[in-house]
């Protein structure tokens, strides 16, 4: 039966951090739906400000024999002194461009980042997810300094994974022990004041998955630091866990960190660390380690304890909200549910003062849909020696625009804007009936150096790729290679005309 439980030791749940509710269904609603599973693979870091390592395989866990369909990157203290912030404006910054490269040639692609000063969140999914993948926004909220600077504060991605709205949180919150109720001040505030301009899940708490991540900052209080280390020491996390701060607050009653599960903190504390080391903080303030870096979510409809119900009128109001909205006939028609089949810290990094951690996720949920909305191919043969043609058909009814445009890439391409050449769709259509389109590629556009591509549609409107094309050969120039040019001069008419 698949649940919101963990294929670790259960017994180690019995006594976790927060609880971990099992999802129940009849076997009317079993046979009723199809459901199928997505991985996910969750990064938060705080890098302290260090350059990317040489090698991410242990991070990504690239040699994992089930690869992930999603992987979501959330990082902290990325380093944005203004010269270095002004760069990374302009260029993709070393943590995203190392990024891109290691995951392009395993055909993941880049759909979505936020950068708010030393914050950055990625988005990747494998490509043939890339067309299901709509309403994205990205947004952020600064809580540091009187809520006027972005040292600290959340980013946020939120998008439709085929039709189901999830939304990521990364988040650096306030430093220091005693500002346990700061942090769930600040956590609150971001909450509340991230909206986004779609009818659908205008709010974080609308959606019906969220992640909430990053260097949270919760301490652990009242034990010694003695006793701290000898725990960490033998490996027995679990008497640390009362006296963690996240998990004391939930049971002060704060309603809105009860809405959210987390696995057990059955690793080794990921904060404070000596650098290029293994060593707990041994400088002369000596700081206690602490599990300041988390991973979270919250499944909508989850309904508070029984002796809130009554008090808690808000939430009585939002879930009649919900109700006229369709959204719990929606959720019973298309399911979406969550397991975590991993929560660990990686001890071999060791950039920065915070070891990173990893969360590896299932999503099992039923498609509210299967198929693009645009259906793209190539006619003919490509090369830069004659013109071409792109030919497409809507598979939907969506609102086109002026300003959609199709863009060739080559197999392995980064993000959005690494294409080759583009066309708009309305400027170069030359033919259309009521099922095909043809759109006109000039071969002053097509790059003489030929190799595997694809051709992908993007909406203006709904700001993400609707369509992608089968890969197919474009061939090399053969005017090129009978006036003797040289690939190196190739590979500079290549750039000139994706720069173009």
């Amino acid at each position: 039966m698949f649940s919101s439980s963990y294929t670790n030791n259960e017994s180690k749940y019995d006594q976790r951090p927060s609880g971990v509710e099992m999802m129940e269904e009849t076997e009317e609603q079993k046979r009723n739906y199809e459901a199928e599973s997505f991985r996910l693979h969750m990064v938060t870091w705080n890098v302290a400000s260090a350059d990317p390592p040489d090698d991410v395989t242990l991070l990504l866990h690239l040699n994992s024999p089930k690869s992930p369909d999603l992987y979501v990157i959330g990082l902290q203290e990325v380093y944005s002194r203004p010269l270095r912030f002004m760069l990374d404006s302009v260029f993709d910054d070393p943590w995203s461009k190392m990024l891109m490269d290691t995951l392009a040639p395993r055909k993941y692609v880049k759909v979505s980042s936020i950068r708010m000063q030393g914050l950055l969140l990625l988005f990747f999914s494998k490509l043939k997810h890339v067309p299901f993948i709509r309403d994205i926004q990205a947004t952020y909220t600064r809580t540091g300094i009187f809520g006027y600077w972005g040292n600290k504060g959340g980013v946020s991605v939120r998008l439709s994974f085929y039709g189901h709205m999830l939304c990521f949180l990364n988040c650096h919150l306030a430093a220091h022990m005693n500002y346990a109720s700061e942090r769930v001040d600040e956590f609150e505030y971001i909450m509340d004041a991230q909206t986004f301009d779609r009818q659908k899940a205008p709010s974080i708490v609308d959606h019906r998955l969220v992640f909430w991540f990053g260097d949270l900052n919760f301490r652990i209080e009242d034990h010694g630091m003695h006793f701290v280390r000898s725990c960490i020491s033998d490996q027995t996390y679990d008497l640390l866990w009362s006296k963690d701060q996240l998990t004391m607050m939930k049971k002060k009653k704060e309603r809105i960190l009860q809405e959210f599960d987390e696995g057990p903190l059955d690793f080794p504390p990921t904060y404070k660390f000596d650098r290029n080391s293994d060593i707990y903080d041994s400088s002369g303030k000596k700081r206690k380690p602490a599990w300041t870096d988390r991973i979270l979510w919250r499944l909508r409809h989850k309904a508070p304890p029984p002796d809130e119900q009554s008090e808690n009128t808000v939430d009585q109001e939002a879930r009649k909200v919900e109700e006229e909205d369709g959204d719990e006939d929606e959720d019973e028609e298309y399911p979406l549910r969550i397991r975590q089949d991993l929560y660990t810290s990686n001890m071999e990094y060791s950039i920065s003062d915070h070891k990173p951690v990893i969360g590896v996720f299932t999503l099992e949920l039923r498609k509210m849909f299967d198929a693009p909305l645009v259906r793209l191919q190539p006619e003919g043969d490509w090369s830069a020696d004659i013109d071409a043609m792109v030919l497409y058909s809507p598979l939907q009814p969506f609102s086109s625009s002026a300003w959609d445009w199709i863009g060739l890439y080559k197999v392995g391409f980064t993000s959005v804007s690494d294409y080759l050449t583009y066309m708009w769709v309305k400027d170069d259509e030359v033919a259309f009936n009521e099922e095909i389109i043809q759109v006109y590629v000039s071969k002053k556009e097509i790059p003489v150096r030929g190799g595997e591509c694809v051709l992908c549609y993007y909406s203006d409107t709904l700001q993400c790729i609707v369509g992608i094309s089968d890969a197919f050969k474009v061939q090399d120039s053969k005017v090129a290679s009978e006036e003797g040019l040289f690939p190196e001069k190739i590979d500079a008419l290549d750039k000139t005309v994706s720069r173009n």
